[in-house]
């Protein structure tokens, strides 16, 4: 269904690109492996730099995670996805909470593009949210039970996975098949800072929670040698 690395075993490891400056992005991108890492383009690097950055991105052979959060009317939505899978995407996303309409028009604009389309996932609650802005929201339900109701509908509307917190990664495998992706943001290995993010986790707990892909950012991209960083994030949890 999606492109694999076939020579090695899958990276786990996706690493969020947020860049205002192009050539320090491809010098950052040019010491990074695609054996190694996959590569998240969101909001701010699409809109300044665009579709372009994108191939530029997977014509270096790196699976490209599309971090765009599509949350619109149902055919808006499904055009969007269509559109980022001739980008040659690995992965893009939408917002769980545009319902199970609006998913299901995106699953269907990606299965039309028959075997190899892109893996589409719902984000839940977004990582930087703690329980007073969740709370200022209005939803009658607490996070945990929030992220699971929109991870059911996410699963009954036939998507791939869900972006969640890894914090709710281990109750989310008790309630949602295996083969359901959980890709979840706010990895910060030990030490690291927490940056704008309020539900965190170490890399190795979230994969032991039953994460399948990490989101890690600036304990990569800020190292003095980003490369060197991601190879002792990956050989940490290589085993895992």
């Amino acid at each position: 269904m999606h492109n694999e690395e076939s020579s090695t075993q899958e990276s786990k490891i996706i690493v969020a690109l947020d860049f205002d400056d192009l050539s320090k992005a491809k010098t950052l991108v040019s010491k990074l492996d695609p054996n190694l890492c996959k590569l998240k383009v969101g909001k701010e690097m699409f809109t300044l730099f665009g579709p372009d950055w994108v191939r530029y991105l997977v014509e270096k052979e790196f699976q490209v995670f599309l971090d765009l959060k599509f949350h619109d009317i149902p055919n808006t939505v499904a055009k969007a996805c269509k559109a980022a899978a001739q980008l040659g995407v690995w992965m893009v996303n939408v917002h769980a909470s545009g319902g199970v309409k609006m998913m299901q028009a995106a699953v269907e604009s990606l299965n039309s593009l028959g075997g190899n389309r892109p893996l589409l996932t719902g984000v839940t609650i977004l990582t930087s949210m703690d329980k007073h802005q969740f709370d200022q929201i209005g939803y009658q339900r607490d996070i945990e039970s929030q992220v699971s109701h929109f991870a059911q509908m996410a699963e009954s509307a036939g998507l791939d996975g869900i972006v969640c917190s890894a914090l709710e990664a281990e109750m989310l495998r008790k309630e949602i098949g295996k083969e359901f992706k959980l890709v979840t943001p706010g990895i910060r290995p030990v030490g690291s800072d927490q940056g704008d993010q309020s539900r965190v986790m170490t890399p190795e707990r979230a994969l032991n929670a039953g994460a399948n892909y990490l989101v890690i950012g600036r304990p990569i991209t800020q190292a003095e040698d980003p490369l060197s960083a991601l190879c002792e994030i990956s050989e940490s949890v290589a085993s895992l």
